[in-house]
């Protein structure tokens, strides 16, 4: 009898799928939100001298609003209203437009993002890594540092373009290994140490020496707030390494750059005019886009016309540059659009201060406006960085308006920056002679109701660049 053994049989199988790549337009949306109203003024006049199809309109008709709105995801809303031009804004930070209304091309360099960008076009990542560390590069932030976290951006990605958090990883491993060193790190510490994984020789003698470099690393990577603190004594303890090599170290942590990407930063006060404007009406406070601030666009309507008639033709490229056109005209109106309804939003929940000033600024979190209007919280971190608001009381960043929330006697809540401000009115009210020390300011605020600790009277002292009583008392002998 014969035993049959049974054969294995190998087959293929096609398993249909979706994957969504980083496409050109989702990355430009990402970025044109994200942009200053300076930033996105040399966008479009790069697109503008690249794109022979899109150019500049400086009277549209409402016709033209319509047509360039075509294809947006907000077809059927109206066009976001627009303030009238004005010469000059009453408390703006100041102008940057010349007399024709054009940008001083002399006042502008390369940017960070341009000269990150000219480096990862020098390198051997695919076009997927390559989309995902442009990502990660236009999530930066002034000084060179990410402003989210790896798992935040991760969340906000649309989930057909099926990323994951170790290759979010790889493409921050490749954009820190970019000039200048330290670009991409998230907080200082690593911003320090990515500076002292390969440092120069030259510029950094100190790191000559191993022994030297590896006590530097130490500190940075564990022992920065002792090295504030001035504690040398403590410090040698924890590093186990005397005096002179401490010393040596320290000297080699203070030649590092903590901001890596501030040279490249133009100062947003210098530059900086209101994207939006409040002013009284009789519904109350009504947000209105700064027409000076909004770029017009439209399509050349003869090249799309000339291309409507001859769609079978060989004008591929025209096609392309078309549809790049109206993707620019789309995503510009849609971050207008985006701003308008978080700058109204913040309003509406801060119309205390419009009225009567910083100290009635209630408690707001990213979180609130992100649930109110229905999008991400890194959404509106981007509509309102390095975007500003003209108010009663002057120009200011829509990022001043959030603040975490002090708890009062009464069981009600008063935002960080109303504490501020009291602490403010304090100090200016104060005898000369005799400082309020954080104690005595705490003390006060209690009086008014504002229970906090010495400690966070201190932050919030620091952050409004108001010396220690002690120093503001001796400064009072010297005049």
């Amino acid at each position: 009898m014969q035993n049959i053994v049974p054969m294995t049989r190998h087959a293929l199988e096609l398993r249909p799928g979706q994957h969504l790549a980083l496409t050109p337009q989702l990355q430009q949306s990402i970025r044109m939100l994200q942009l200053s109203t300076l930033d996105l003024e040399a966008e479009i006049s790069q697109a503008l001298a690249e794109n022979p199809l899109l150019e500049r309109d400086d009277n549209p008709a409402p016709d033209d609003i319509d047509a360039n709105r075509e294809g947006s995801a907000h077809e059927d809303e109206p066009p976001p209203e627009r303030e009238t031009p004005v010469d000059e804004m009453p408390g703006a930070k100041g102008v940057y437009a010349d007399e024709d209304g054009d940008m001083p091309e002399a006042a502008r360099g390369e940017t960070l993002r341009e000269h990150l960008l000219a480096q990862l076009a020098l390198t051997r990542a695919g076009r997927r890594d390559a989309a995902l560390v442009a990502l990660l590069i236009d999530e930066l932030d002034e000084n060179g540092y990410l402003g989210s976290p790896l798992e935040e951006i991760l969340a906000w990605l649309p989930a057909e373009v099926e990323a994951d958090l170790d290759e979010l990883r790889a493409a921050l491993r490749l954009l820190q290994s970019f000039d200048p060193p330290g670009i991409g790190a998230r907080d200082m510490a690593e911003c320090l140490a990515l500076q002292l994984r390969h440092p120069d020789a030259e510029a950094l003698p100190e790191a000559a020496d191993p022994t030297v470099l590896a006590c530097a690393r130490a500190i940075c990577a564990e022992h920065l707030p002792l090295l504030a603190s001035g504690n040398q004594a403590r410090l040698r303890e924890a590093l186990l390494c005397d005096d002179a090599t401490a010393r040596r170290a320290r000297a080699l942590i203070l030649k590092l750059d903590p901001r890596p990407g501030r040279r490249w930063t133009v100062p947003a006060a210098d530059y900086a005019i209101p994207d939006v404007i409040v002013r009284k009406s009789r519904k109350g406070w009504q947000v209105v886009l700064n027409s000076a601030a909004m770029p017009r666009l439209r399509v050349n309507h003869i090249y799309a016309q000339m291309l409507g008639n001859q769609r079978e033709g060989g004008h591929s490229a025209l096609h392309a540059q078309l549809q790049q056109a109206r993707w620019m005209i789309r995503n510009v109106e849609q971050r207008f659009d985006t701003i308008l309804r978080v700058a109204q939003a913040i309003v509406d929940h801060q119309s205390a201060f419009f009225s009567q000033g910083p100290s009635a600024m209630r408690p707001l979190i990213l979180k609130d406006i992100a649930g109110e209007l229905g999008l991400h919280e890194s959404t509106i971190s981007r509509a309102t960085t390095q975007k500003y608001m003209l108010t009663p009381f002057g120009t200011m960043e829509l990022k001043d308006f959030f603040g975490a929330g002090v708890a009062t006697e009464s069981g009600d809540t008063a935002s960080a920056t109303a504490v501020q401000a009291f602490i403010k009115r304090l100090v200016a009210e104060e005898n000369r002679a005799k400082p309020l020390s954080d104690n005595q300011i705490m003390l006060k605020l209690a009086e008014q109701g504002i229970v906090i600790a010495r400690r966070t009277v201190a932050k919030y002292r620091e952050a409004l660049r108001i010396a220690p009583a002690s120093v503001r008392k001796a400064q009072a002998s010297a005049r």
